[in-house]
């Protein structure tokens, strides 16, 4: 007896979009092996795989493994974060502009760095980590507490508001600090503008669990995305329970936002890119959405901090600069395609 029609069809989307996350893997390991092969000093590929399978003792080897190497893995660990943060933002505020900012989180941890280096004495990136992500698990409690206060809880518009009034405070409070302290603003500058330069194997050793937590939190609530962007009235219908969806996601999104700006800066447009050019290469089930976005997020940020090294040497373009530049014209394109969901 032939299969039925709906199941063909769903099989048929099935294949593709593993199909489309096996191109992604593979540009994530292209864009890999760009990051350890290009820079002030250009190594071949068969160079840098030889630093990696059998363990080379040339100089080019052990600028594979003791600076390239941590810097790309922070990479890949940094962007995933931020695109898997942006994406289910935009799905518990149903706000196709959301991005990991909006709750004011990576504000939050901005404002704890530079409180740290003013009164807390700390000048080391390792020091910066543990007050970043403090900051920010600080402001995302404080923006889901305020919206959750009245009647229909934390609907999308008053998280919206509620992370721009955190944010605008916030915002003051580091600019106030910064205005009265030179040494603090230009030891924080280069902080902020957000860059995996300098990131060592200390740091990723730092924000590696925080990661797989933030990770296992938005996968498990990927249904209830799904079922939340048809309205909250028809979630409550299919059984979602979405105060739960929004505190487990919100939870989620803020230990990865708070890794990510933590170990780079408040590196800014990967949270919000991503989100829409995976959804327009798999579609809108979180379920394929969060690992897309896990993926096409390193290749944007390696991308941007590999054009970054290369556009004018012996200088390099912090790679939170290269991903606006690099990433506008990816999200114009959607749009101009009709691509980007209402």
């Amino acid at each position: 007896m032939p299969a039925a029609p709906d199941t063909r069809a769903g099989a048929e989307l099935v294949r593709r979009r593993v199909g489309r996350l096996v191109v992604a893997v593979l540009a994530l390991l292209v864009s890999v092996l760009l990051s350890l092969a290009v820079g002030a000093r250009p190594i071949a590929p068969t160079a840098v795989l030889d630093a990696l399978l059998h363990g080379g003792t040339s100089d080019a080897a052990e600028v594979v493994r003791s600076l390239r190497l941590p810097r790309t893995v922070v990479g890949v660990m940094v962007g995933a974060a931020l695109a898997m943060a942006g994406t289910v933002m935009q799905g518990l505020t149903r706000n196709p502009i959301a991005d990991p900012g909006i709750l004011g989180i990576s504000q939050g941890a901005a404002a704890c760095v530079v409180l740290a280096i003013a009164f807390a004495g700390i000048h080391s990136l390792t020091g910066y980590i543990w007050f970043a992500f403090v900051g920010a698990a600080v402001a995302g409690v404080v923006v889901y507490a305020i919206a959750s206060r009245g009647r229909n809880g934390a609907s999308p518009v008053k998280l919206a508001l509620a992370g721009a009034a955190i944010n605008a405070l916030l915002v003051s409070v580091t600019h106030a600090v910064l205005t009265t302290d030179a040494a603090t603003l230009d030891e924080f500058r280069f902080w902020s503008i957000g860059s995996i330069a300098g990131r060592g194997a200390a740091v990723a050793d730092r924000i590696w669990p925080f990661l797989i937590i933030g990770t296992v939190l938005v996968m498990v609530v990927a249904r209830g995305l799904d079922a939340l962007a048809l309205g909250e009235d028809v979630a409550k219908g299919l059984g979602q329970n979405i105060a739960a969806v929004r505190i487990v996601g919100g939870l989620g999104a803020t230990v990865l936002t708070g890794a990510g700006v933590a170990a780079a800066g408040p590196i800014a447009f990967v949270g919000l890119a991503v989100p829409h050019i995976a959804r327009a290469v798999t579609g809108g089930d979180h379920r394929w959405l969060l690992p897309m976005s896990a993926l096409i997020g390193p290749v944007m940020l390696l991308v941007s901090d590999v054009v970054g090294r290369i556009v004018f040497p012996p200088s390099e373009v912090p790679a939170g600069v290269m991903t606006a530049l690099i990433g506008v014209p990816f999200l114009v394109a959607l749009v101009r395609r009709k691509a980007v969901a209402a």
